[in-house]
């Protein structure tokens, strides 16, 4: 170009919505326009979005333009989701939890934090979609439930076995946790059970702002489910409250509710330890044929999506008050 461009010039031809976000435009002796952009509050892919916009506005009125993002880090919350063993429906409870407070209009997002037994991209229907890249941070894989989730069964082919040592899963954990989440400002952690390498690095890098404790009503459980959150108290991290699943079956036929795992367990060692109960969830045909559909029952209607909608209102609650 024969002539340095004037900036006003240049910033006349960005469209309105441009011009609302632009911080800075300037023009160096060479005509290379440069913009600063604020990106707060977009996710990655909006942030390209805005990126070509400037470039297709610009076009051919500077030698060359060269566009700068710039937003304040979100202060992202981790609510850890816990038990002290396996087999008490944490993974459904922790998609079902994120699906729930999506639907109140939380922004948040879903990590797997089970590296050796991963299940969310089977709860949310994701299966196979293999997770992008960018600025070498993994960009979460989005689901029809308006949950963007990573999980390590999203890297894996899947069936194929994980046999990594505790740290190898920790930097895993690391990964899935420092990811590309724009505007994601609350992250449900489904935990694996116990209390290993992956919880003790989570607490170390990655303090939660709380954590649920998920179990069902049978003394064995609620043992293992007091160790869990003995690890919580010594991260002094705040335990949000605990949730009584496969709590109480009504037989499709009859309609007579039974208790297989027993009933109220969970309540009372709450109240024996002080912390809240945030309610049951029941031991229910539909929810485990939803789940293995890819289909959370908290995305639906019906008793089971009143179930997830009361425990995602609980600690919606909570987090308003933290």
């Amino acid at each position: 170009m024969s002539a340095t461009p004037d900036s006003a010039a240049l910033e006349a031809l960005l469209p309105p919505a441009l011009r609302e976000r632009l911080q800075s435009l300037k023009v160096t002796e060479a005509g290379v326009a440069v913009v600063v952009l604020d990106a707060s509050g977009l996710a990655g892919d909006e942030r390209d979005a805005l990126e070509a916009a400037v470039q297709e506005a610009l076009a051919g009125a500077a030698s060359e333009v060269r566009v700068a993002m710039m937003a304040d880090k979100p202060q992202r919350r981790l609510i850890a989701v816990g038990s002290g063993k396996g087999g008490v429906g944490k993974s459904t409870v922790s998609a079902n939890l994120a699906v729930a407070l999506a639907r109140m209009g939380r922004k948040v997002g879903l990590v797997d934090a089970d590296i050796y037994g991963p299940s969310q991209p089977h709860l949310l229907g994701n299966v196979g979609i293999k997770p992008k890249a960018r600025d070498n941070k993994l960009v979460p894989v989005p689901s029809e439930w308006g949950v963007p989730v990573l999980s390590m069964g999203h890297l894996i082919e899947p069936g194929k076995a994980i046999a990594w040592r505790g740290p190898m899963a920790g930097n895993a954990l690391g990964q899935l946790i420092d990811a590309e989440w724009g505007a994601v400002d609350t992250i449900i952690v489904d935990l694996p059970p116990g209390t290993g390498d992956v919880q003790l690095t989570m607490l170390q890098r990655y303090k939660p702002a709380g954590a649920v404790i998920v179990s069902t009503p049978q003394d064995l459980a609620l043992i293992d489910a007091k160790r869990a959150m003995q690890l919580f108290d010594v991260g002094q991290v705040p335990v949000i409250g605990l949730v009584e699943n496969m709590a109480g079956y009504a037989c499709p036929h009859c309609g007579e509710v039974s208790d297989p795992f027993g009933q109220g367990g969970t309540e009372a060692a709450a109240r024996e330890l002080g912390h809240a109960f945030l309610g049951r969830i029941p031991l229910d045909m539909a929810i485990r044929t939803a789940s293995d559909a890819g289909t959370p029952p908290a995305a639906g209607d019906g008793p089971q999506a009143e179930a997830f909608a009361a425990l995602a209102q609980a600690v919606a609650d909570w987090l308003d008050r933290a």
